[in-house]
């Protein structure tokens, strides 16, 4: 694939102010005239500047720039930085065109090894993160972090309020599960609360993230994809989105999602959308914060754990026994990251069940167990599978 052909270089004027030689911008591979071998490198930068997918007017198409200016001069975290940001995907024709490159070009990295980190764009964006992993013959399961679940049913809505009937029902399927966090329950119906229920995806409410941010690690261990809409951080930090509401993430907590987002090896595609700078304070904070969360993301995905697989010494493994079905469960500890993961039976028939059979769980789930009950996610995941 000649990305040449479907990107256009980072703007002068930001590659020009980078002084710092400790700064990211510094730090990283630039297309600053056209794009070199990708071979080798672990993360890949794309701007998306397509506004077609809102009913929001405003400069939307300028989001990676001023996102790009906040980030770039950050100051580059420790070990060295193997990153190559691609510059802005080229706009389609029509919408249609745009989003369809965009997974072509995800497809392509993943492929190599190289995660997409997408910046700016609409939300409904993320279908094409999810479309990226067709043909890879294997389930995923996808993170979202919004205020809003984008359920809405109205073909006369925005894509962006409704993306999400598409990736539920998309033919080939290889969703295996949807994972949202930090919903806003007076802004949901219960139709659509109680659609995600039917389907037995995971829907946290705002509140529970916050009281207990460090029990939505495990849940984010399973995605193979995050969106985040930046809707669901505080209006305070993040007035550069027209949904923003007073209450939400902070700015700290929503660097912390994808901090571990970062650590979890299996995540391989990024995407932070719906960032409009024409709402945004004359600071820009916005793109502060987004700049700092994609820092986040960086740091913690350089701190992966180069871990083996469940069978290896890397992990201790544990068999608690219950008095009832199941007899018993296993559960593993890595000896690297202190990390607990549990195993759950599925049908030996559907092997496309077994990247999902190992799940990611808390010290928690093990103790629940020895006291011989039943984790509440052993049974989901039982549900699921069944």
């Amino acid at each position: 694939m000649d990305l040449n052909l479907l990107f256009d270089s980072i703007d002068e004027d930001i590659i020009e102010s980078l002084i710092d030689i400790n700064s990211v911008g510094r730090s990283i591979t630039i297309n600053s005239y056209s794009v070199p071998d990708i071979d080798g490198f672990d993360i890949a930068i794309i701007g998306v500047t397509d506004i077609r997918g809102t009913k929001y007017k405003g400069d939307l198409e300028k989001a990676p720039f001023f996102i790009r200016r906040k980030f770039y001069d950050l100051k580059k975290g420790a070990g060295s930085y193997n990153i190559i940001d691609l510059g802005n995907l080229r706009n389609g024709i029509n919408y249609e065109d745009t989003t369809a490159r965009l997974s072509e070009v995800s497809h392509y990295l993943i492929s190599k090894n190289i995660l997409p980190l997408i910046i700016g764009g609409t939300h409904d964006l993320m279908l094409s993160q999810y479309q990226a992993y067709e043909g890879f013959e294997k389930l995923i399961s996808c993170l979202n972090v919004d205020a809003i679940i984008d359920l809405n049913d109205s073909k006369e809505a925005p894509l962006n309020e409704r993306f999400m009937y598409d990736l539920f029902t998309k033919d080939p399927n290889y969703l295996f599960n949807y994972i949202h966090l930090a919903y806003q329950g007076y802004l949901n119906d219960q139709t659509t609360l109680d659609t995600l229920g039917s389907l037995f995806f995971d829907h946290i409410r705002l509140g529970e993230v916050k009281k207990n941010l460090h029990e939505m690690e495990p849940l984010i261990r399973e995605a193979d994809v995050l969106s985040f809409d930046i809707g669901a951080i505080q209006e305070q930090y993040c007035p550069g989105s027209p949904i923003s509401q007073v209450f939400g993430l902070s700015g700290e907590e929503a660097c912390q999602l994808t901090w571990y987002s970062g650590l979890n090896a299996k995540m391989s595609s990024v995407g932070i959308y719906e960032y409009y700078p024409d709402y945004d304070a004359d600071s820009f904070k916005t793109a502060s914060v987004i700049a700092t969360m994609l820092w986040y993301f960086i740091e913690g995905f350089y701190n992966r754990k180069n871990e083996k697989g469940f069978g290896s010494s890397d992990y201790l493994k544990y068999e608690v026994s219950l008095d009832k079905e199941p007899q018993s469960i296993i559960f593993y500890k890595s000896k690297m990251s202190e990390k607990w993961w549990m195993e759950v039976p599925y049908p030996k028939e559907y092997h496309k069940f077994a990247r999902n059979a190992i799940v990611p769980c808390n010290y928690s789930d093990y103790t629940t167990a020895n006291k011989g009950e039943i984790p509440e996610r052993w049974l989901e995941m039982q549900t699921k599978f069944g």
